[in-house]
Formats: C-alpha cells, sequence, structure tokens
C-alpha cells in the first residue's frame, strides 16, 4: 500500500529537508519506488540539497495548473524521485496549499512512499502538508526550544487527526547541556525512530548535492538513515554488513 509520509518540523534548522532527501534515498535503495516532493514552497531547498535548484517545471507550476504532475519529477543520478519547488517568490501568493493533496493522490499511484518535505512551523504550508499525509514524522533536535516546537507541531497534527510514526532527533553531540533522549520522547509521548548524530560528512554531502548514505554510506549518521528507512518498511532486522576492518576502524 503506498503511503504519503509528511517529514515536519516545529522550527526551522533542525535538519528536516536533510532527513528527507536521506529516508528518500535509503528507501530507494532498498528497492522501493520513492517520490520526494519539496512541499516548502516558500523557502524549498530539496532542489538544492540535489543540485536542481532551478527547473524548467516546478511544484509551483502544477499547483497553479500550468503543468502536469508528471512533468514535474526528475531523477537524480542516484536514482532518487524528486520533484522541486521554485525558487521565485512572484507567484507564491497565487498559490492553493490545498492542492498538495489532490497532488498527492496522484502520486501515490505512481510510487511505493511519497514523502512531503513540509514547510517548518504551523503555517498555512505546513498545515497544507500535514493534512495531506497518511503519516507523519517529527524533526527535531536535543534543545528545549526545538523540543518545545515540536511539541507545538504534534498538538496541531493531534486536532487535524493524523498519526505521528515518530521522532527523529538529529545533530546530536552528546554534550551535557543537550536534553536526553529519554526526556525528549517522555515530553513529547512518541517514539524516537532514530537519532542522527552531528557530523560533519553531512555538509560535505551538501557539496557534493547527495545524500549521505550516498557519499558516505559507512558513516553513522548514514547508517541511522538506512535503519530508519528499514523500520518504516517493517524490516526491523535489517542490520548493515560491514567489514572486519571498518569494524576494527569504528571501535579504534
Amino acid at each position: 500500500m503506498t503511503r504519503l509520509i509528511t517529514i515536519t518540523s516545529g522550527k526551522g534548522g533542525v535538519g528536516k529537508t536533510t532527513t528527507a532527501v536521506n529516508l528518500a534515498a535509503a528507501l530507494n535503495s532498498f528497492g522501493k519506488e520513492v517520490i520526494l516532493v519539496d512541499a516548502n514552497l516558500a523557502t524549498p531547498n530539496v532542489g538544492l540539497h540535489l543540485g536542481a535548484p532551478i527547473v524548467p517545471i516546478s511544484l509551483n507550476h502544477v499547483l497553479l495548473g500550468k503543468a502536469k504532475i508528471t512533468d514535474a519529477i526528475y531523477e537524480h543520478e542516484s536514482g532518487t524521485k524528486i520533484i522541486p519547488s521554485s525558487l521565485s517568490i512572484s507567484e507564491l501568493r497565487k498559490i492553493n496549499h490545498d492542492r498538495l493533496k489532490e497532488v498527492g493522490k496522484r502520486l501515490k499511484k505512481m510510487a511505493d512512499v511519497v514523502i512531503y518535505d513540509s514547510a517548518a512551523g504551523l503555517g498555512e504550508e505546513a498545515i497544507a502538508a500535514i493534512e495531506a499525509a497518511d503519516e507523519l514524522i517529527i524533526v527535531t533536535n536535543p534543545e528545549i526550544p526545538a523540543v518545545t516546537d515540536a511539541l507545538k507541531t504534534y498538538k496541531l497534527i493531534e486536532q487535524l487527526g493524523k498519526p505521528v510514526s515518530g521522532i527523529i532527533v538529529t545533530r546530536v553531540t552528546g554534550s551535557k547541556t543537550e536534553m536526553p533522549i529519554s526526556n525528549i520522547s517522555e515530553m513529547l509521548e512518541l517514539p524516537i525512530l532514530g537519532v542522527i548524530p552531528e557530523d560533519k560528512r553531512i555538509k560535505s554531502s551538501l557539496v557534493n548535492k547527495d545524500a549521505v548514505v550516498h557519499t558516505h554510506p559507512k558513516c553513522r549518521s548514514a547508517r541511522n538513515y538506512k535503519k530508519i528507512a528499514a523500520k518504516l518498511i517493517g524490516n526491523n532486522n535489517y542490520h548493515e554488513k560491514i567489514s572486519f576492518f571498518d569494524f576494527l576502524l569504528r571501535r579504534y
């Protein structure tokens, strides 16, 4: 059964788009047909992350009724399919965000998993992406402001009657000043799907215009994204095979 998963967050800068890109890439590596949609129309980043900041036909054209959804799908060299949004702000006010639900229904006929990278916060764009979803994942950082905003987002999602699969905590350093992961789960009353460490290789993947699961597949952040993706498709026994040499490098 095709699922539309919206990746959302209470505030910007927590790693929401990075998470959406890497989950899409990881699911694709497991053989799933995935379409990643940049549903953050005001400040789109998926195209920037994957080397397609400007495209002939974007999600904006589709929502404005100027193009078909099939014409807005692009395939990254890795095989991940994306629908970027336009960097232009000239027609933003004319866009009907409610059409994200209609677009989602069409895309679910073309893929195993559709991922919406939502706008951050609780504005009209974010709500439209939430309402279009079958399920949601909330991304946050181990900081009180980020977790508080995540809680607000969860309460809004509850009011809209949508299920939340869980939380992904990103940019974790292990510092004593961070909120413990157990406290985050307790405060939000949601399961933790995975923890992504602060990793300079994620920044490197952005420079390379690809997901870290492709550019640095053996690093911890990439492996953790793959584990989360495995959970999402019910593969709870997934364990990445590593060589003895890699084991020694990680241990020492």
